[in-house]
């Protein structure tokens, strides 16, 4: 009997896990999302401002996987589960695993914020992607409108709060949009600086990353034009109006919120399995606490057993791929009786790009700081060959191509189905 392997999430990790099974006979994979393609997070941003399309970072699942036999894909959402049964409760139906692995990432947290919830634009999935650009061009357009100064004022000021890499990265881009391109678009805007305002409540940017990495990062953002206010929390967001802690406030209609993950609770899961950020306990097999046979890798599992990382490892890429890789090996070591392997992270540094020809990166072995043009160029290729498919890089690497000439991003367009207010 072949063991039944079901994977929830199609992101880096799930995605990884599955193909790396692809040839054991032993072994039947049902892959489920809520999507019915993978996307690229870290590119998201620049769907948002026009810079890529949709197509450009994203890939269906079914032709992604239409070779391995052993696998197949489900597009539903996960209602719960009964370990019990080994069974997952899914919007149409159940199914029965053998080994459950959650692969379900993070969404962005609001820090119970309920206005920031409703108001703000977040940017973790392709849907926010495109309505954050909708909402910024319908906006833009409002602006060109706009007769009364202030009107014009809070519709022209854009606050990201987040000054993690997505932060970053978007401010520098649209700082580079106001400079090269947004009178040329909107003419009857000529006068009127756009302000971008870049908010944290820490006192660096990219605070992950090495001092020399942060310094850069906030001189360089600062000489384009880019409000940085550090040691600044959001507290609310009200009529248009973002209200800090320490009661300065900033009138805007465009809030970006990249200010904080946090990952899913699913029922059927203990709750003392879950620990900081909700993320899900594990031991150093992925093997979630408090249970048999279910797994969590990538952003939603908080792996302590890591010496190297004793209060577990950061959300990022590389964790969720490597994991996805280890938790095969160990899936193939349980069906033929070899041991496992515990997952060791291997770093390969950070890196966040601020603009054209400008980012930082620090790379851990050996100890190297990078910034300016070199930095930029590796944050390309790593980028660009990170893309699940050839298709995705020849496109992405194209209308990075044309808008590295051009200064310029041609993908402006308002998209949405007729039926959406």
């Amino acid at each position: 009997m072949k063991k039944e392997i079901v994977i929830i999430g199609g992101g880096f990790a799930g995605v990884n896990l599955a193909r790396q099974l692809k040839s054991e006979h032993g072994i039947h994979i049902t892959l489920v999302d809520r999507n019915n393609y993978n996307f690229f997070p870290p590119l998201l941003y620049q769907v948002a401002t026009g810079f890529l399309d949709v197509s450009n970072i994203s890939y269906p699942f079914r032709k992604l996987f239409r070779k391995q036999k052993n696998l197949d894909f489900r597009m539903e959402e996960l209602q719960g589960i009964a370990p019990a049964e080994n069974k997952v409760m899914l919007s149409t139906g159940a199914l029965t695993y053998d080994y459950l692995v959650l692969a379900t990432g993070a969404e962005s947290n609001y820090f119970g914020i309920e206005n920031i919830r409703k108001h703000a634009l977040p940017m973790k999935t392709v849907s926010d992607a495109i309505g954050l650009r909708n909402f910024m061009l319908q906006t833009t357009e409002a602006a060109t409108r706009a007769t009364d100064p202030e009107e014009k004022r809070k519709l022209t000021t854009i606050v990201i709060a987040g000054g993690g890499p997505t932060g970053v990265e978007i401010a520098g881009m649209l700082a580079e949009v106001r400079k090269n391109s947004l009178v040329k678009d909107y003419p009857e805007l000529a006068g009127i600086q756009t302000r971008i305002c870049l908010v944290d409540g820490a006192s660096s940017l990219l605070t992950p990353m090495s001092k020399t990495a942060q310094q850069y990062t906030y001189d360089t953002l600062v000489r384009m034009g880019v409000e940085v206010m550090l040691d600044k929390q959001v507290k609310d967001y009200v009529n248009d109006t973002v209200i800090f802690s320490d009661g300065e406030t900033i009138s805007s209609r465009l809030l970006f919120w990249t200010a904080g993950v946090t990952a899913s609770v699913f029922e059927g899961i203990p709750k003392e399995s879950y620990g900081r950020g909700r993320r899900m306990q594990t031991d150093e097999y992925n093997k979630v606490a408090g249970t048999e046979n279910i797994y969590a890798i990538g952003d939603t599992a908080l792996m302590i057993a890591d010496p190297h990382f004793p209060g577990g490892h950061p959300q990022l890429a590389q964790v969720a791929i490597q994991q996805g890789r280890n938790l095969a090996r160990n899936f193939r070591a349980m069906i033929s009786g070899k041991p496992l392997k515990a997952f060791s992270y291997r770093d390969k540094g950070s890196m966040a790009i601020i603009g054209r020809s400008k980012a930082a990166a620090d790379l851990p072995r050996p100890e190297l700081h990078l910034k300016g043009w070199i930095a930029w160029i590796m944050w390309l290729f790593v980028h660009l060959f990170s893309l699940i498919s050839y298709r995705n890089r020849i496109l992405t690497m194209y209308n990075w191509t044309v808008a590295y000439f051009t200064k310029d991003h041609s993908l402006q367009m308002i998209s949405r189905p007729e039926n959406e207010k």
